[in-house]
């Protein structure tokens, strides 16, 4: 029989390689990002902290039955009281800062990212193995390239996170929009819009259910990936989780994992309710400005 192998390609060593590139070349810019990144994190956690617990928890409460309804709204609140309750109140504001940071930006990169993928063909050929890639690579992964470039703490878990939820928002919107009614956009055009407002007027309003289905699921996904970044100083609830693995102390882990299931539902009626088209206090009400702005501006006209 014939003993015949091929010689190893050095896959691993030639990243590694090119990491170790950008740490000597642009560690100024990355120390840049860091800075950025700890002074808006620092900022939106102590800030949220100054407030006092039970006056946030109300103003979280309400903004949940604004967007929701009543029922969610008095879930949340016993959620968040529940929390606080049990001594993880700031642990859970900073898993919340870290989620909402990442999330943001993860949403800045996706959304344009999927609108130009409806654009280039070119494009999207080219971003579909790179979006296969980073989702179906394990999550621990992305966590040694972000240390090796940003340290320990926050900073390289939001990076981590960030790479880890993009995927959901850009599929998802690429999806709503290539799915919309091509007599919709050719009326559109009939009429004299311009690709920009074909775009803002007729795609994004008929895509947005699918597009927030991808911001809910880039929740989702930032909320598990801030729990595993904990492993390199992120903080946060996942913090706590991680201590209580270490000690066996079942009665820890079990309220630092009931802390992020409270979190993570609520984020997600949230982000759930705001796509799905149905009636909310916060739409009634800008109905309602709507109307009453409409009647006076009738009232003036009737008058001149």
């Amino acid at each position: 029989m014939l003993n015949f192998s091929l010689p190893k390609l050095e896959i691993g060593e030639a990243i590694e390689w090119l990491v170790r590139w950008i740490i000597a070349n642009l560690s100024v810019i990355f120390d840049v990002i860091k800075n950025i990144l700890n002074s808006i994190t620092g900022a939106l956690n102590d800030g949220l902290l100054a407030i006092p617990t039970i006056i946030l928890i109300i103003i979280f409460a309400l903004g949940v039955w604004l967007l929701t309804s009543k029922t969610t709204a008095l879930l949340s609140f016993t959620g968040l009281v529940l929390i606080w309750n049990i001594g993880l109140w700031p642990q859970m504001i900073s898993t919340l800062v870290l989620v909402v940071v990442s999330v943001v930006i993860a949403l800045l990169i996706g959304i344009p990212t999927g609108i130009l993928m409806t654009r280039s063909s070119k494009l999207e050929t080219a971003m579909r193995p790179v979006l296969d890639f980073m989702q179906t690579m394990p999550p621990f992964v992305y966590l040694i390239p972000a240390v090796m470039l940003f340290g320990i703490g926050v900073v390289p878990g939001l990076f981590a996170t960030i790479i880890f939820a993009v995927p959901p928002p850009v599929r998802l919107t690429y999806l709503g929009i290539t799915q919309v009614p091509e007599d919709m956009k050719e009326m559109a055009v009939a009429f004299g819009a311009s690709d920009r407002q074909v775009l803002r007027k007729v795609e994004l309003p008929l895509s947005l259910p699918s597009i927030m289905t991808g911001v809910n699921q880039c929740i989702m996904l930032g909320i598990s990936m801030v729990v595993i970044a904990s492993m390199i100083g992120a903080g946060g609830l996942g913090a706590e989780v991680m201590r209580a693995v270490n000690r066996l102390d079942l009665a820890h882990g079990f309220e630092s994992g009931l802390a992020i299931v409270v979190l993570a539902i609520v984020l997600d009626r949230v982000s759930r309710n705001i796509g799905s088209g149905k009636t909310t206090p916060a739409g009634r009400i800008i109905e309602y400005l709507k109307k009453h702005r409409k009647a006076k501006l009738e009232s003036r006209v009737s008058q001149i």
